[in-house]
């Protein structure tokens, strides 16, 4: 904190990293997780208007795990930006084609639509197996309970 003011800078915030194993979580329960841990909400001095958050990597992203039926309903919806450009993938083809997306995108509609939001989806890194190339920031494991 800045001396005696209470207030807090963006000089002052020191941008952890953490690691969590995606493997039988699921989906909605993981995502509101890191979402929390990007934006900083778990810090005892947050303010909604810094990026307080903390570096999150995401391993074992192929083994999320999606309740009911939504792996059969789910879908996930984008546009090309040309006419008639709407284009529609069922979550469980992206499951097999491309796990880190469905959590990216999971985590990205917890976030702010804004300036802020957008940085701070930057901190989250996705991975599909077990590795990850983010030793060398010494990552702490963080427990994410399973539903």
């Amino acid at each position: 904190m800045a001396s005696g003011t209470g207030r807090v800078s963006i000089a002052d915030v020191r941008h952890d990293w953490f690691v969590v194993d995606a493997a039988d979580q699921v989906l909605g329960r993981l995502a509101t997780r890191v979402a929390r841990i990007l934006s900083g909400k778990h810090r005892r001095n947050y303010v909604p208007y810094l990026d307080m958050g903390d570096f999150v990597v995401i391993t074992n992203a192929e083994k999320v795990r999606l309740t009911g039926a939504k792996l059969d309903v789910k879908v996930y919806r984008h546009h090309t930006g040309y006419p008639g450009g709407l284009k529609t993938v069922g979550a469980r083809q992206m499951q097999e084609r491309y796990p880190e997306r469905i959590i990216e995108e999971a985590v990205r509609g917890m976030l702010p639509k804004s300036k802020l939001g957008r940085k701070q989806i930057k901190k989250l890194k996705v991975y599909r197996g077990p590795k990850h190339p983010h030793e060398a920031q010494q990552p702490r494991p963080l427990k994410v309970s399973a539903a």
